[in-house]
């Protein structure tokens, strides 16, 4: 029997409080409504959380991402190496860029691209890699650093689940490589929408902040600033990718709390681990040595030959008990774009074909309590005794 809508936890629920509001209330009353002094101020604070040499805000990581390809030599038909256990948002500015995405398959535990099966991808038109922090969890970048070097390739990071998220002691975002944030809704931290992209050095800074919007020389909020009047002038075709100061009020809060939102996730993830260790029908996220997870999402892989039912019945029997739950993600290599276009098979990523049928996302947030996240455990639990073969 299903749960009533007042019983049911969904799977994702912001945070806000009065400083968020209030935030946003002080931007609506300034008469200021686009990019400025508080996006600025969002950016400054990014910057120093994270340790980037440079922060640019955006309306969205998919933007970051095509601005962090736009500010980088290549040529049309050069290709991207990158992971297809993804949304489709990290291959769509490489597509619309003219570039190919080359998919290399994933390793067990993490969903991370593996590393030991890149070179083998490697071919004289491959120009970047564009790791995945999958769920939060950091790749290993000394390994693909090394690759990297010795191909003389580009990394850009998808940091889209890696907010908060470090590697070898220090934030993602500062280890010398474009990488872009998402700030979308279900994020660990939201500004509504919104991005941001971090830079390693002023070149590609000023060149990302001239096509982030429309390519022109001035932001809105210097040309009609208490300074003067000045004339913009456009340098070059750009895009409409500028966050405005609307959300970076609540941006700039949300980063405040980054850090206690940060331990409720990690201790929910610990909760949630330690409950289904062991459990011979279900596998858990690994954490390796290197990696502080940002705990994005909490996956599980079902061992399909344990259980009588398949992945999509198990969520429906969650989704009746009142649990949400999500996927993440059905591999891009299956998607009908790339089977039609780019002649993927299952057997090509045989791991991100497998993951793509067993994986399901817990819900994983700060605004759970740990009443709700025992709840969770224990209907997964019940799921599976259930359906046990």
């Amino acid at each position: 029997m299903s749960e009533s809508q007042s019983d049911f936890l969904p799977f994702h629920c912001s945070w806000f409080e009065d400083d968020e509001i209030n935030e946003v209330v002080d931007t609506l009353k300034s008469g200021w409504l686009t990019t400025g002094p508080k996006t600025r101020r969002f950016e400054e604070d990014f910057r120093e959380y994270t340790g980037c040499g440079y922060a640019v805000a955006v309306s969205s990581c998919t933007a970051a991402l095509h601005l962090a390809f736009a500010t980088q030599p290549f040529e049309r038909g050069d290709e991207v190496i990158t992971s297809p256990m993804t949304f489709p948002a990290t291959v769509n500015p490489v597509l619309h860029l003219g570039m190919k995405p080359v998919f290399v398959d994933i390793e067990s535990g993490t969903l991370n691209l593996d590393p030991e099966k890149i070179e083998e991808k490697i071919t004289p038109r491959t120009r970047f890699l564009l790791p995945v922090h999958f769920a939060g969890h950091a790749c290993d970048l000394d390994r693909l650093q090394d690759i990297a070097d010795r191909h003389q390739l580009t990394i850009i990071e998808d940091g889209a689940h890696a907010m908060g998220a470090g590697y070898r002691g220090k934030k993602i975002g500062g280890h010398g490589h474009p990488v872009a944030f998402s700030f979308y809704a279900n994020k660990n931290i939201t500004t509504g929408e919104g991005g941001m992209l971090t830079l390693p050095d002023a070149e590609m800074e000023e060149e990302a902040r001239v096509l982030r919007l429309q390519g022109i020389s001035k932001d809105a909020w210097k040309r009609y600033s208490k300074e003067g009047f000045a004339h913009y002038e456009l340098q070059t075709p750009g895009y409409k990718y500028n966050m405005a100061d609307l959300n970076a009020a609540l941006g700039i809060h949300q980063l405040k709390k980054a850090e206690r939102f940060q331990e409720i996730r990690v201790r929910y993830a610990e909760m949630y681990s330690k409950a289904f260790a062991g459990m011979d029908a279900v596998e858990t996220p690994e954490v390796r040595h290197y990696a502080d997870p940002a705990w994005h999402i909490y996956v599980l892989a079902l061992n399909l030959d344990a259980l009588s039912i398949s992945r999509d019945e198990f969520l429906n029997a969650m989704q009746d008990r009142g649990i949400g739950m999500a996927v993440h993600y059905r591999a891009l290599h299956l998607q009908p774009y790339f089977k039609n276009h780019h002649d993927y098979s299952l057997d090509d990523l045989p791991l991100a074909s497998s993951y793509s049928d067993r994986i399901v996302s817990l819900p994983l947030y700060p605004r759970m309590s740990e009443a709700d996240v025992q709840r969770v455990i224990n209907t997964v639990c019940t799921v599976l005794k259930q359906h046990r073969r």
